[in-house]
Parts: structure tokens; sequence; C-alpha cells
């Protein structure tokens, strides 16, 4: 699952009419931020962008899969990541459709998330 620096350039360029797009290295493939918003994932010279339970079935109905990979036991599992159709790389039409479903999953996912509580100071006596 290596991504090279050369698809990492790709995609920041691919992504940049979106917002600020910052790519992490993780786990041997890459992880795509879109102003803090993580909504894709690299994996070798592949594009996988989020899903949810809003977005699957477009993505599925294009027969496109789901990112998969092997686990230390040798299952396999997989992530609500699924693979960027071809055309979005020369049809900038596809790539604002394909982008902002995985942009949207992305922000409603981030609203999901359980924020930290608040500490409370402690009490003076």
């Amino acid at each position: 699952m290596a991504v090279s620096a050369k698809s990492i350039d790709r995609a920041k360029e691919l992504f940049a009419p979106f917002g600020d797009i910052r790519v992490r290295k993780m786990f041997g493939g890459a992880g795509v931020y879109c102003d803090e918003l993580f909504f894709a994932i690299m994996d070798e010279d592949s594009i996988y962008l989020k899903v949810d339970e809003e977005t699957r079935d477009v993505f599925e109905a294009r027969g496109l899969a789901p990112f998969v990979f092997e686990m230390k036991d040798g299952s396999s599992a997989s992530m609500n990541y699924y693979h960027a159709p071809d055309d979005i790389y020369d049809d900038e039409d596809e790539l604002k459709r394909w982008t902002l479903l995985a942009l949207d999953a992305a922000a409603r996912a981030a609203r999901f998330k359980k924020k930290p509580a608040k500490k409370r100071a402690a009490k003076k006596r």
C-alpha cells in the first residue's frame, strides 16, 4: 500500500479547486484532507472516496469497489471509502460530482464525532 510522491502531487492538483488540500502518509498509504475534512484515502495509485449511508448506493450503482485491507491476523476488513471512478481524472463535471459526494459524507461524519468532554476545574474549599 505504498503511495508515490507523484501520486500525492497528482491528488493535490486534482482536488485543489475544492479547498486547502493536505495529504498525510499513514499505514503505507495516505489520507487526503480538504480544509480539515478527511475525505479520501490513497493506496498505491488508487484514490478511494469517503462514503456513508447516504452516498454508498451511488458508488455501488456505478460498480465501484470498497477499500479493503488485510488485517494482521490475515482477515480482510473494509472502510467507508470506495474506489473513485476513473473519469474524475479527465472530466471536471465528474470530478466535482464525486468529490462533493465524498466531502459531504466527510462533513456528516465529522459532525457525528464525539466531542471530548470539557474538563472541570476543581472546586476550591
